[in-house]
């Protein structure tokens, strides 16, 4: 199939490289030429890694950057496309307004994906004249290493979309779970209600970011603790995404003070070098606030 994935950013770029890596054609876009080579950029850097730790070939990495091309031009990225991925911030408005822009210029019978992790794809296919043909799709950071991608089924999604995204699923190598539209799908609200009670227990003095972390990793075999988590997403996400569900299922999902504090000072997790780690170089190398040792 012919990929275009609107977004070149953490999650738009790692959508682009699996699909690339399964074969298919693809483009990426974003509004300038700088932000798309960014992503470019990012994807030979996730390539070049696995190489060095022998995940993938060179014969691998070369096929899939040479199944990837990157263009500013909106209309060029998507007019022949038949499966259109929009990657963009977590902006109902926005991501309304890329759809439709998608609709205009696309074949009649390509689909039509979100990538939101929370948003209402009802709502998101309401804004289009052919909603039976937009499906949420809604990877996991990273995509090019995490393999569950949730298939949202909004109510005007017909049976044939369902399917090709199932199938394109599929063929990534991923696992698909269909989930019927609701706020939050599945993953996202236990993922967020885990990462807010997390929250609360550091604001309340419960136990220390680290021992919190360890306490999931080691004792239900997390791959990652729901704090350092969160500064992966990136706390600004995580905030947007809490105060929605809390307007959408009640005030269990209401953000704590301790995540709008760190947000309103800037500290956004592992894209700004602080959140509830230190980030260096990509990596946590202390709990926020701890002394360098």
């Amino acid at each position: 199939m012919r990929i275009t994935v609107i977004g070149a950013g953490s999650m738009g770029h790692g959508i682009a490289q699996v699909s690339a890596a399964a074969g298919h054609d693809v483009t990426l876009n974003d509004v300038d030429q700088e932000r798309v080579q960014d992503g470019i950029d990012s994807i030979e850097s996730n390539l070049a890694e696995g190489v060095e730790r022998g995940k993938v070939s060179e014969d691998e990495r070369e096929t899939t950057l040479e199944n990837i091309e990157g263009t500013a031009d909106f209309e060029v990225a998507v007019e022949a496309a038949d499966f259109v991925i929009e990657a963009v911030p977590e902006d109902i408005e926005l991501k309304k307004d890329v759809l439709t822009d998608a609709e205009e210029i696309v074949d009649k019978n390509a689909v039509i994906g979100t990538n939101t992790s929370s948003l209402s794809v009802t709502e998101l296919a309401s804004a289009l004249d052919h909603s039976e043909r937009v499906v949420g799709v809604h990877f996991f950071n990273p995509p090019h290493i995490m393999p569950l991608v949730e298939v949202i089924i909004a109510e005007q999604t017909d049976e044939q979309t369902e399917q090709t995204t199932v199938d394109y699923v599929e063929n990534l190598g991923k696992e698909p779970v269909v989930v019927h539209d609701t706020a939050g799908f599945s993953s996202s609200r236990l993922g967020v209600i885990l990462g807010l009670e997390a929250m609360r227990m550091v604001e309340t003095g419960v136990a220390s970011v680290n021992d919190i972390d360890t306490s999931m990793r080691e004792g239900y075999n997390h791959p990652m603790g729901p704090l350092k988590l969160t500064d992966v997403v990136g706390l600004d996400v995580r905030l947007d995404i809490a105060e929605y569900l809390t307007e959408e299922l009640g005030e269990r999902f209401r953000p704590p003070q301790i995540l709008r504090r760190k947000v309103r000072a800037g500290k956004l997790g592992k894209k700004s070098g602080e959140g509830f780690y230190v980030w260096e170089n990509g990596e946590a190398v202390r709990p926020a606030g701890e002394d360098h040792r």
